[in-house]
């Protein structure tokens, strides 16, 4: 079964093509609108491959937390793609996918997304034998929240992703307890949402169409903005 990944969630946008046996092809693109990128990215990754479109037969999508409007272009995108080609689709946690590119640590690992605004998307997971485990709940907040968790677990740490490397100097403050995932590892890659995907695809377990939403933790600009208005006209 060939299964085509999709992850929008940071400025990175990532397109993988991979099967229970191999990764086929994979291609990252940053500095470029979500939109245009997810569509020039998967048609020439298609070319490159010598893959046609028809014969991908699930559709793993990188649902957040992530910056709002990539998530709503990468979600879309894929759902649209699934209707198109009437695959089945998996939702796939994109600190999920971070946490699951370093799995080899024998530390706990803390994935953090650069959520702007000064915060953090962050969760923290125990390795186990093939993956990760989630040991905490996706939350978003400033670093600060992220460094008095670990404090609170005082166990040797691998932090990855954007965020960890944006807030390495606050994270630096637990001592030598922390180390630094390789910018390599920055943000999630599409190949990891594959793999995470995969076992799913072959158990049937997959998510219904209208049910797949972006995870977005917090509310939008446009939303804070109108709270705002709205307490201001109240008072």
């Amino acid at each position: 079964m060939i299964v085509l990944g999709i992850d929008t969630s940071t400025t990175q946008s990532s397109i993988a093509l991979g099967t229970e046996r191999e990764l086929l092809g994979e291609i990252a693109v940053a500095g470029r609108s979500h939109e245009v990128a997810v569509a020039s990215t998967l048609r020439q990754l298609l070319s490159w491959t010598g893959i046609e479109l028809g014969r991908v037969g699930g559709i793993a999508i990188g649902v957040g937390p992530g910056l709002f409007t990539g998530l709503r272009v990468g979600v879309e995108t894929g759902k649209t793609l699934a209707q198109v080609l009437t695959v089945p689709v998996v939702g796939v946690s994109s600190l999920d996918a971070l946490a699951h590119s370093v799995r080899a640590t024998r530390k706990l690992i803390a994935a953090a997304i650069d959520a702007r605004r000064g915060e953090l998307f962050f969760a923290v997971y125990r390795p186990v034998p093939g993956g990760v485990v989630r040991e905490t709940e996706p939350a978003v907040g400033p670093p600060d929240h992220l460094v008095g968790e670990l404090e609170a677990l005082g166990r040797e740490v691998l932090a990855v992703g954007n965020g960890a490397i944006l807030y390495r100097r606050e994270l630096q403050e637990l001592g030598g307890k922390v180390e630094l995932a390789a910018p390599a590892h920055a943000h999630p890659r599409a190949s990891a949402m594959v793999e995470l995907a995969l076992p799913r695809f072959v158990r049937e377990e997959h998510d219904r169409l209208f049910d797949l939403v972006p995870v977005y933790l917090r509310k939008s600009d446009a939303e804070i903005a109108w709270d705002q208005r709205a307490r201001g006209a109240s008072d």
